[in-house]
């Protein structure tokens, strides 16, 4: 492509960025983000999100965060498909206040979860062993998400691993009788 005169576009460069990514090809991709960056090219959401999902998956997390952070510097708005790369890397990291936290302030970028945001971070929650506040967004979520979740997608199941059975059984018990599944 180069050799002909033609220069890649942001479609192309972001598909190229995410194949460096998800071959474990990190030090390359970052160096195409930086050439994208440095060649003039008005980097996307798409092409900060490929970065950052990169870079939480690679274990490489304070650099995620460095880089979600310069968003809003960038001209960006992080979306909630940013909001939930990073919530799950951070809850993978096992930085769940600091996911909690974000979690808590997508409001401040007029951003609402959606139903995978809500799945990323009670997954997060309850992997981590965080049972109450585990309930507290699910019920959040409850009232503030329009559910078609497949009931097999639902998270209860780990309420009953990791705690009160009977207490799990009960919210699980109330949700699906609110939502006549």
């Amino acid at each position: 492509m180069l050799a002909s005169g033609q220069v890649p576009n942001i479609v192309t460069c972001s598909i190229l960025l995410d194949g460096l990514c998800k071959t474990g090809k990190l030090e390359e991709a970052l160096k195409l983000f930086q050439a994208m960056r440095n060649n003039g090219l008005k980097l996307t959401i798409v092409s900060y999100n490929i970065m950052i999902d990169g870079l939480c998956k690679a274990e490489h997390i304070e650099v995620a965060k460095e880089l979600f952070n310069k968003l809003l510097e960038n001209g960006l708005k992080p979306d909630v498909y940013s909001y939930t790369i990073m919530i799950n890397g951070l809850h993978k990291e096992k930085l769940t206040d600091e996911a909690l936290q974000l979690f808590k302030s997508m409001g401040d970028d007029d951003c609402v979860p959606d139903r995978c945001c809500y799945n990323v971070m009670i997954q997060g929650l309850l992997r981590n062993s965080y049972i109450l506040k585990a309930t507290q967004v699910l019920t959040e979520m409850d009232g503030n998400v329009i559910l078609a979740v497949p009931i097999n997608n639902f998270p209860g199941y780990v309420l009953c691993r990791r705690s009160s059975i009977l207490d799990a059984f009960d919210n699980i018990n109330s949700f699906l009788v609110r939502h006549n599944l």
